[in-house]
Formats: structure tokens, sequence, C-alpha cells
């Protein structure tokens, strides 16, 4: 396994940055609303972006420097398991379609796991504790059917 930031170190940054949105900007910390910006300034033909855009930018080029100076392409199960040597070009598509697929299904369904866990539960929004008890919730049984079920 891969040396990983520590959940003690990363988790109180989330948390900070959080805050730090909220405080300073006003905004909710989120990806899919990063993923909407991004969207919204293509279609539109401009190039101004707002926070959110560059929230967006700022997970891409740390996704891309991760890959570069990190643990690069390992770790995604089947697909680094399947496509080993030379036709390991593979594995970058299948992740940024992955991403998007994942992108357009959240703004489908009005938000994703993290904008409501992070930001919807540090402003007490109803709707977010409910859908963030739901996706823990249901996390925890399907963990146990896989366990029972192995």
């Amino acid at each position: 396994m891969h040396q990983q930031l520590a959940w003690y170190v990363g988790g109180p940054v989330v948390g900070l940055c959080v805050v730090a949105m909220r405080w300073l900007l006003n905004e909710r910390l989120g990806a899919t609303s990063a993923w909407s910006n991004a969207v919204e300034v293509m279609s539109s033909r401009s190039a101004r972006l707002d926070t959110r855009g560059w929230l967006l930018i700022g997970l891409l080029a740390g996704g891309v420097v991760f890959g570069i100076f990190g643990a690069g392409l390992d770790g995604y199960g089947w697909l680094t398991s399947t496509f080993t040597g030379g036709s390991r070009w593979v594995i970058v598509p299948v992740l940024l379609g992955a991403g998007a697929l994942i992108g357009f299904g959240a703004k489908t369904a009005g938000g994703c796991t993290s904008g409501n866990g992070l930001s919807g539960n540090a402003v007490l929004s109803p709707a977010s504790l409910v859908a963030t008890a739901t996706f823990f919730g249901t996390a925890i049984v399907v963990s146990f059917a896989i366990e029972a079920l192995t």
C-alpha cells in the first residue's frame, strides 16, 4: 500500500477549507457546484471562472500532480490489474470518463455526498443531515452484507 496523508491531518484541513470558504467567500465547498460552474462557462463560451471553477481546476491539477509525483495509476483494482504494460494508457480516459459521469449523476441528483456531508452538515441543513445519514446507513448495511457473503 502506498503512503497517504493521515486522516487526522487531512480531515481537519478539509474542515478548515469548508469554514474558510463559508467565512471568507460565503460559498459552499462542493465538487458538484465546481463541475456545474465549468459546464456553465464552457456552454456560454466565457472564460470567467468563479471560485467553484477554480476549485475544479485545483482538483484536476492536484490529481495530475499526484499522478506524476505520487503513487501514479496504481490501486484501481481490476482496472490497473487488467491494463498493464503498454496498455496502461487506457486507464486515464476511463478514469476521466468515470469522473464526468459521476459529476453528471451528482448534478442530476441535486448534490454529492461530499457536498452534503461537508458543507450541508456544516450549516445544519435538514436535507443534508438526512442524506448523509442515509449514505452512511446504506454503506454500513452493504458492508455487513458483503462481509456475510464472503
